[in-house]
């Protein structure tokens, strides 16, 4: 696996460029894992979220904070400074670990809350299906979208957020787990106290990505892809 660090200009061509790392590890087989981190803040719904449930679109409209839209499942989460965005493009074993959903979810999160927890020198818990726990309070969430070939497994990691931010733009979750027991955003989440440097460390240890890859993109692609993002009838198909 080769890993990467690129953060694009807009909320759509990062979520495009994710969907474009999919698509090519369907195509070549090739594996990545992508870091990134958005300098402006925005909104990104799950693909099943109904906008104006998980979203308090008046408050975003006032800030002039986007929101949009991914192609895999999960809640609404606010990117922005301090939310280290990763994503892995990995190929679908006939069998093994990564061959079925819930599987996938265990061995991803697994392997993830063990990186976490080494460096943390305390314990990292799954909570959910795909949340990570440290002292009681949730700091990753993260969603896969699985191709015939593929999977995109990818999510955020709270370490500088602007957790006021959350109660702000988002509304309470309309489905929540059960470990959350009805606490506000600012009560539910937290940033861990680790580095950008040491939390990108962690996760290419973790996943064995060694070697850098090179910035290249079929960028007419991922421009074609973030257009569906922009469109205000992806963002609202569920109102």
């Amino acid at each position: 696996m080769k890993y990467l660090d690129l953060t694009l200009r807009s909320p759509a061509e990062n979520l495009a460029f994710d969907e474009w790392l999919l698509a090519k590890c369907e195509e070549t087989g090739e594996e990545t894992l992508r870091f990134w981190e958005s300098p402006a803040r925005f909104v990104v719904l799950g693909i099943s979220n109904h906008v104006s449930a998980e979203v308090d679109l008046a408050e975003c409209g006032r800030l002039e904070i986007p929101v949009t839209r991914r192609i895999s499942g999960g809640g609404a989460v606010v990117q922005g400074k301090g939310c280290l965005s990763y994503a892995l493009a990995m190929r679908i074993p006939e069998q093994g670990a990564l061959a079925a959903i819930s599987a996938t979810n265990r061995q991803v999160m697994e392997t993830n809350a063990a990186a976490f927890a080494k460096l943390l020198g305390a314990p990292v818990t799954v909570r959910g299906h795909t949340d990570l726990e440290w002292q009681g309070r949730k700091f990753s969430g993260n969603s896969q979208k699985r191709g015939r070939t593929a999977l995109l497994f990818h999510g955020t990691v709270l370490y500088q957020a602007d957790l006021e931010q959350f109660g702000r733009l988002l509304r309470h979750p309309s489905r929540e787990p059960d470990w959350r027991q009805q606490r506000t955003h600012e009560r539910f989440l937290v940033n861990i106290p680790l580095s950008r440097p040491q939390l990108m460390a962690a996760l290419r240890q973790a996943w064995r990505a060694e070697e850098e890859h090179a910035q290249t993109f079929a960028t007419k692609v991922v421009e074609a892809l973030a257009q569906r993002h922009r469109d205000p009838k992806w963002v609202h198909r569920l109102p």
